[in-house]
């Protein structure tokens, strides 16, 4: 069923990985010859793979976010990935959040400010698959 007005678009913008080692993964790619994101550090990195970017941050404080009730470094309840769709702007993010619960979603986290600068919410489809809608100001390439 197509809806012209679907407030939450029909794309991925980043994959996150939920990283036991920053460090190790973040070594492990570079060894692939993948070029790091400026800003990329031991804590977080990530890499643009043409209009998507992969993205590696600790899973316990991914988990936090995306799976605030969930034992997340020590049990097989959630995978430690998120996908996510970022938005044009801040309120995009609620009226996306908000299409995603009426359609039927699991709030995970509603939207917040966030210590990197952004303004994000976590779901969950029927399934328990995480999304993240997110606005990010310096983040641009939509399509």
């Amino acid at each position: 069923m197509h809806n012209a007005t679907m407030p939450v678009p029909q794309r991925i913008t980043v994959v996150t990985l939920g990283a036991r080692s920053v460090p190790s993964l973040r070594a492990f790619y570079g060894a692939m010859g993948w070029e790091e994101n400026d800003g990329s550090d031991e804590t977080y990195t990530s890499f643009t793979m043409g209009s998507l970017r992969l993205a590696l941050y600790p899973i316990d404080l991914l988990g936090k976010e995306a799976a605030p009730r969930d034992d997340v470094v020590s049990s097989d309840a959630w995978n430690g990935v998120t996908l996510g769709v970022n938005v044009a702007t801040r309120e995009g993010v609620d009226e996306a959040f908000a299409a995603a619960v009426a359609a039927g979603a699991e709030a995970i986290e509603s939207p917040v400010e966030r210590s990197w600068g952004g303004y994000s919410g976590y779901f969950a489809d029927p399934e328990g698959h995480r999304w993240e809608l997110a606005w990010a100001p310096w983040f641009t390439t939509f399509d």
